[in-house]
């Protein structure tokens, strides 16, 4: 009696054991294949590890911000003949592979996730909520929500007078209104030096009379990003901020893409903005 109880009760274990539920939802993509580093984020964030099949060739470059996480993963470069091969249950695209690769993939009964160009930090928010969801982890996505905005409203908490930034590349642009450079400049307690909207080669006769508070310099850790001799940021006049103003540093991976990571950004120029105000 007494081995045929110790039986039961294994038994009746060994049931509970197979009736738990699994950790990830089953309407989750287990096979996910990322063409280019915006993509890359989103999937290295939102899917597991062991349901990536492959990243982009850029995924651990110092431009991606997860890059950390991607390293020991495959990558692939995005060619249709090659993402197929692999069998994929998911592609996830921003701008990787030609034109015709999304209509590709779907005729083959693979479906695309498209990741946007956000231009607003609500636009920011709306991509991670849906491609989060698409992804399986829509929960995760809504704490990833929750946190920017949190770190979003202490720095709004902090503000005080607004000092003028000019933001800066190697490649001598920079930008005014209507830009989410322009908005992440402002939530971080600045104001704009560029008075033209848009994206600009960086306004040298105006330096040469009048100077912001601060310079905010991103992709100058790239080595990639330095066009040529011809490049306005070479300007003596430029140079000339570069040294003798306070310089917010920001890291390309922080901006090149829209997504979560992009308050490290504002709090990076809000520290600065404090410092000069």
């Amino acid at each position: 009696m007494a081995v045929r109880s110790i039986l039961a009760v294994l038994f009746g274990l060994s049931l509970v054991g197979c009736a738990q539920p699994a950790l990830r939802s089953p309407e989750a993509p287990r096979r996910i294949i990322s063409l280019d580093y915006c993509a890359d984020q989103y999937v290295l964030r939102f899917a597991d590890r062991g349901d990536i099949l492959a990243l982009s060739p850029g995924a651990d470059e110092h431009f991606s911000y997860m890059r950390a996480a991607a390293r020991g993963l495959p990558q692939i470069r995005p060619r249709t003949a090659d993402v197929l091969a692999l069998k994929p249950d998911l592609v996830v695209r921003s701008y990787g592979g030609d034109p015709n690769i999304t209509a590709f993939m779907e005729r083959a009964g693979v479906p695309v996730v498209q990741i946007g160009f956000p231009q607003t930090i609500e636009q920011v928010r709306e991509e991670v909520a849906r491609v989060g969801a698409e992804l399986g982890q829509a929960d995760t996505a809504r704490r990833v929500i929750a946190d920017m905005d949190k770190r979003l409203g202490a720095l709004a908490a902090k503000a005080g007078d607004r000092p003028q930034a000019l933001y800066m590349t190697p490649a001598g642009v920079t930008t005014g209104s209507e830009s989410l450079v322009h908005e992440l400049m402002t939530a971080a307690g600045l104001a704009n030096f560029q008075t033209r909207s848009g994206w600009n080669q960086l306004p040298l006769e105006r330096l040469a009379y009048e100077r912001p508070d601060l310079i905010v310099a991103a992709f100058f850790e790239s080595t990639s990003n330095h066009v040529d001799s011809w490049s306005a940021a070479r300007h003596p006049v430029a140079q000339a901020q570069l040294r003798e103003l306070p310089v917010a540093t920001v890291e390309g991976a922080w901006t090149s893409c829209g997504g979560w990571f992009l308050v490290e950004a504002i709090e990076t120029m809000s520290r600065q903005a404090r410092g000069v105000s």
